[in-house]
Protein backbone atom coordinates (compact mmCIF):
# COMPACT_ATOMS: atom_id res chain seq x y z
CA UNK A 1 0.00 0.00 0.00
CA UNK A 2 1.65 3.22 -1.19
CA UNK A 3 1.80 5.84 2.17
CA UNK A 4 0.60 9.42 0.36
CA UNK A 5 2.32 11.34 3.25
CA UNK A 6 5.76 9.81 2.49
CA UNK A 7 7.96 11.37 -0.17
CA UNK A 8 9.49 8.52 -2.47
CA UNK A 9 11.56 11.61 -3.82
CA UNK A 10 15.39 11.76 -2.37
CA UNK A 11 16.97 15.26 -2.90
CA UNK A 12 20.96 15.20 -3.21
CA UNK A 13 21.77 18.36 -4.13
CA UNK A 14 19.84 21.55 -4.94
CA UNK A 15 20.89 24.63 -7.09
CA UNK A 16 18.81 28.06 -7.35
CA UNK A 17 19.16 28.81 -11.01
CA UNK A 18 17.33 31.96 -11.47
CA UNK A 19 15.42 35.03 -9.39
CA UNK A 20 13.46 37.61 -10.01
CA UNK A 21 10.38 38.91 -8.20
CA UNK A 22 7.78 36.62 -9.69
CA UNK A 23 9.94 33.28 -9.79
CA UNK A 24 11.95 31.31 -8.92
CA UNK A 25 13.98 28.41 -10.60
CA UNK A 26 15.68 25.53 -8.76
CA UNK A 27 17.48 22.33 -9.99
CA UNK A 28 17.14 19.35 -8.00
CA UNK A 29 19.51 16.39 -8.03
CA UNK A 30 17.41 13.44 -7.08
CA UNK A 31 16.98 10.37 -6.91
CA UNK A 32 13.57 9.39 -8.21
CA UNK A 33 11.38 6.77 -6.37
CA UNK A 34 12.32 4.15 -8.26
CA UNK A 35 15.78 4.98 -6.93
CA UNK A 36 17.40 6.37 -10.57
CA UNK A 37 19.44 9.49 -10.52
CA UNK A 38 18.11 12.40 -12.27
CA UNK A 39 17.28 15.83 -12.18
CA UNK A 40 14.01 17.86 -11.28
CA UNK A 41 13.56 21.70 -12.30
CA UNK A 42 11.16 23.39 -10.36
CA UNK A 43 9.86 27.02 -10.53
CA UNK A 44 8.38 28.50 -7.48
CA UNK A 45 5.97 31.38 -7.84
CA UNK A 46 6.05 33.79 -5.08
CA UNK A 47 2.40 35.44 -5.73
CA UNK A 48 -0.52 33.57 -5.71
CA UNK A 49 -2.77 33.57 -9.11
CA UNK A 50 -6.23 34.83 -8.41
CA UNK A 51 -8.89 35.02 -11.31
CA UNK A 52 -12.26 36.43 -10.90
CA UNK A 53 -15.58 35.91 -12.98
CA UNK A 54 -17.93 39.30 -12.69
CA UNK A 55 -21.31 38.35 -13.24
CA UNK A 56 -24.01 41.00 -13.02
CA UNK A 57 -27.87 40.06 -12.83
CA UNK A 58 -28.30 39.21 -16.22
CA UNK A 59 -25.47 36.93 -15.91
CA UNK A 60 -23.34 39.32 -18.33
CA UNK A 61 -19.69 39.00 -18.16
CA UNK A 62 -16.62 40.61 -18.39
CA UNK A 63 -12.97 39.28 -20.61
CA UNK A 64 -9.84 41.26 -20.67
CA UNK A 65 -7.68 40.96 -23.81
CA UNK A 66 -4.04 41.37 -23.79
CA UNK A 67 -0.68 39.85 -26.33
CA UNK A 68 0.69 37.15 -23.42
CA UNK A 69 4.45 37.46 -24.02
CA UNK A 70 5.37 33.63 -23.24
CA UNK A 71 2.62 32.34 -25.60
CA UNK A 72 3.43 34.84 -28.44
CA UNK A 73 -0.25 35.33 -29.00
CA UNK A 74 -3.13 37.33 -28.49
CA UNK A 75 -5.49 36.09 -25.21
CA UNK A 76 -8.70 36.16 -23.69
CA UNK A 77 -9.66 35.84 -20.54
CA UNK A 78 -11.14 36.80 -17.00
CA UNK A 79 -9.66 39.46 -15.17
CA UNK A 80 -6.53 37.87 -13.31
CA UNK A 81 -3.40 38.80 -11.79
CA UNK A 82 -0.81 37.91 -8.73
CA UNK A 83 -1.13 38.81 -5.46
CA UNK A 84 1.05 38.89 -2.74
CA UNK A 85 1.62 35.71 -0.39
CA UNK A 86 1.42 38.21 2.66
CA UNK A 87 -1.69 39.87 1.63
CA UNK A 88 -5.20 38.28 1.87
CA UNK A 89 -6.25 36.99 -1.63
CA UNK A 90 -9.33 38.18 -1.94
CA UNK A 91 -7.97 42.15 -1.10
CA UNK A 92 -5.46 41.42 -4.02
CA UNK A 93 -8.85 39.87 -6.07
CA UNK A 94 -10.83 42.96 -5.84
CA UNK A 95 -7.78 45.39 -6.72
CA UNK A 96 -7.44 43.25 -9.77
CA UNK A 97 -11.03 43.49 -11.22
CA UNK A 98 -10.95 47.24 -10.27
CA UNK A 99 -7.20 47.98 -11.85
CA UNK A 100 -8.00 45.59 -15.20
CA UNK A 101 -11.55 46.51 -15.24
CA UNK A 102 -13.15 49.44 -13.34
CA UNK A 103 -15.69 47.17 -11.41
CA UNK A 104 -16.39 46.40 -7.93
CA UNK A 105 -18.60 44.10 -6.60
CA UNK A 106 -20.10 43.39 -3.33
CA UNK A 107 -20.33 40.23 -2.94
CA UNK A 108 -17.13 37.74 -3.75
CA UNK A 109 -17.36 34.00 -3.66
CA UNK A 110 -14.57 31.89 -3.88
CA UNK A 111 -15.09 28.66 -6.12
CA UNK A 112 -11.93 27.23 -7.26
CA UNK A 113 -8.70 26.66 -5.09
CA UNK A 114 -5.81 25.33 -7.70
CA UNK A 115 -2.46 23.82 -8.65
CA UNK A 116 -2.18 25.40 -12.06
CA UNK A 117 0.73 23.18 -13.26
CA UNK A 118 2.09 20.71 -10.54
CA UNK A 119 4.24 18.68 -12.54
CA UNK A 120 7.19 21.56 -12.79
CA UNK A 121 5.50 24.41 -10.44
CA UNK A 122 4.18 25.32 -7.05
CA UNK A 123 1.56 27.72 -8.59
CA UNK A 124 -1.58 27.94 -6.36
CA UNK A 125 -4.58 29.56 -7.56
CA UNK A 126 -7.67 31.01 -6.57
CA UNK A 127 -11.08 32.51 -8.37
CA UNK A 128 -13.78 33.97 -7.21
CA UNK A 129 -16.97 34.92 -8.80
CA UNK A 130 -17.75 38.79 -8.25
CA UNK A 131 -21.37 39.65 -8.22
CA UNK A 132 -23.33 42.98 -7.30
CA UNK A 133 -20.95 45.35 -9.68
CA UNK A 134 -20.73 48.51 -9.81
CA UNK A 135 -18.50 51.00 -12.20
CA UNK A 136 -15.53 53.04 -11.64
CA UNK A 137 -12.37 53.55 -14.19
CA UNK A 138 -10.15 50.86 -15.01
CA UNK A 139 -6.51 51.61 -14.15
CA UNK A 140 -3.87 48.74 -15.77
CA UNK A 141 -0.54 48.75 -14.48
CA UNK A 142 1.95 50.12 -17.25
CA UNK A 143 3.04 46.28 -18.43
CA UNK A 144 -0.19 45.64 -19.38
CA UNK A 145 -1.78 46.93 -23.08
CA UNK A 146 -5.66 45.52 -22.45
CA UNK A 147 -8.93 45.36 -23.49
CA UNK A 148 -12.35 44.90 -22.04
CA UNK A 149 -15.51 43.23 -23.71
CA UNK A 150 -18.74 42.81 -21.90
CA UNK A 151 -20.35 39.70 -23.04
CA UNK A 152 -22.80 37.15 -22.00
CA UNK A 153 -21.58 34.42 -19.44
CA UNK A 154 -22.87 31.66 -22.16
CA UNK A 155 -21.28 33.34 -24.68
CA UNK A 156 -17.86 33.10 -22.86
CA UNK A 157 -18.56 29.11 -22.00
CA UNK A 158 -19.21 28.36 -25.45
CA UNK A 159 -15.65 29.84 -26.11
CA UNK A 160 -14.25 27.81 -23.76
CA UNK A 161 -15.80 25.00 -25.48
CA UNK A 162 -14.83 25.78 -28.72
CA UNK A 163 -11.41 26.01 -27.70
CA UNK A 164 -11.30 29.59 -28.72
CA UNK A 165 -10.01 30.17 -24.75
CA UNK A 166 -6.95 28.65 -23.58
CA UNK A 167 -6.26 30.10 -20.06
CA UNK A 168 -6.47 27.68 -17.63
CA UNK A 169 -8.30 30.16 -15.11
CA UNK A 170 -10.97 31.27 -17.22
CA UNK A 171 -11.45 27.52 -18.29
CA UNK A 172 -11.37 26.13 -14.78
CA UNK A 173 -13.20 29.28 -13.74
CA UNK A 174 -15.82 29.14 -16.44
CA UNK A 175 -16.55 25.25 -16.20
CA UNK A 176 -17.23 25.64 -12.43
CA UNK A 177 -19.86 28.56 -12.84
CA UNK A 178 -21.68 26.63 -15.27
CA UNK A 179 -22.01 23.69 -12.98
CA UNK A 180 -23.02 25.93 -10.40
CA UNK A 181 -25.92 27.28 -12.24
CA UNK A 182 -26.94 23.56 -13.59
CA UNK A 183 -26.91 22.67 -10.07
CA UNK A 184 -28.95 25.27 -9.23
CA UNK A 185 -26.04 26.96 -7.11
CA UNK A 186 -26.00 30.37 -8.55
Amino acid sequence: MIDEEKNPWTILNEKKIYTNPWIELTEFDVLNPSGGKGIYGVVHFHHAAIGILPLDENNNTWLVGQYRFPLKQYSWEIPEGGGKKNIPLLESAKRELLEETGIEANEWIPIIETHLSNSATDEFGIIYIARNLSFQNSSPEETEDLRVKKLPFNELYKMVMNGEITDGLTMLAVMKAKLMMIEGKM
